[in-house]
């Protein structure tokens, strides 16, 4: 009898072992899949706001040089020391001789007055020297900086300047869950990030956005 007592309390002792396990499986099923999401969307804000940083920083660049950068040195550089040219229209007329109706014929024109300079680097970005690390990927453990390329494509028998920066998933959430991250870059959804990247503008369409919902942006406002 004591044999079988001491064999009972054995069996017993290994079903809650393996209750304990299959419980703490259970749990971590379901509680991985949150914590994951938890991550993810704390460092995707992260980078996002620095993708908007480079997206305002290529918009100014264009509208000065005419094309976007193609690299994080120029882009710093163009931020130091670049000036936007304040102008103000006016439409103004005058009356001008008409050789055809030889008449004086009244004129119309538009007026480009140069008001002054501004500062790309206060108007962007105020007192904060954030861009000058705009070229890295804002997550703690991960060296890696952002690729960026930039060009001048045809787009319906026009020459368009484009640029497209981008990170892999795989940096963002190097220390995640294998599995999940896997789930994650094949993602096709309309609330989530698609593909294996987050990705600014394109090399082949004319586009400044991301490939983000506007759920982050709804996000980082509040």
């Amino acid at each position: 009898m004591e044999f079988i007592s001491k064999y009972k309390r054995y069996i017993e002792s290994v079903l809650w072992v393996l209750i304990i396990v299959f419980a703490f499986q259970v749990f971590n099923s379901v509680n991985a899949p949150i914590k994951f999401n938890e991550v993810k969307n704390e460092r995707y804000l992260k980078v996002i706001d620095k993708l908007k940083d480079i997206r305002n920083a290529q918009i100014a660049y264009k509208s000065v040089n005419g094309v976007y950068s193609d690299s994080f040195e120029g882009l710093i550089k163009f931020i130091d020391t670049a000036q936007y040219t304040l102008i103000q229209k006016r439409d103004s007329s005058y009356m001008k001789y008409d050789r055809v109706y030889r008449i004086d014929m009244l004129k119309e024109v538009v007026v480009i007055d140069t008001l002054g300079f501004a500062s790309v680097k206060d108007s962007l970005f105020g007192s904060s020297d954030r861009y000058k690390l705009m070229a890295e990927v804002p997550i703690d453990g991960v060296n890696q900086m952002f690729s960026i390329k930039a060009d001048v494509i045809d787009k319906n028998g026009y020459n368009v300047p484009v640029f497209e920066v981008r990170v892999s998933k795989d940096a963002i959430l190097f220390d995640q869950n294998k599995d999940l991250l896997k789930q994650e870059k094949a993602l096709m959804s309309v609330d989530g990030v698609n593909g294996p990247d987050l990705v600014l503008g394109s090399m082949t369409d004319v586009s400044t956005n991301g490939n983000w919902p506007t759920t982050y942006d709804a996000i980082a406002r509040n």
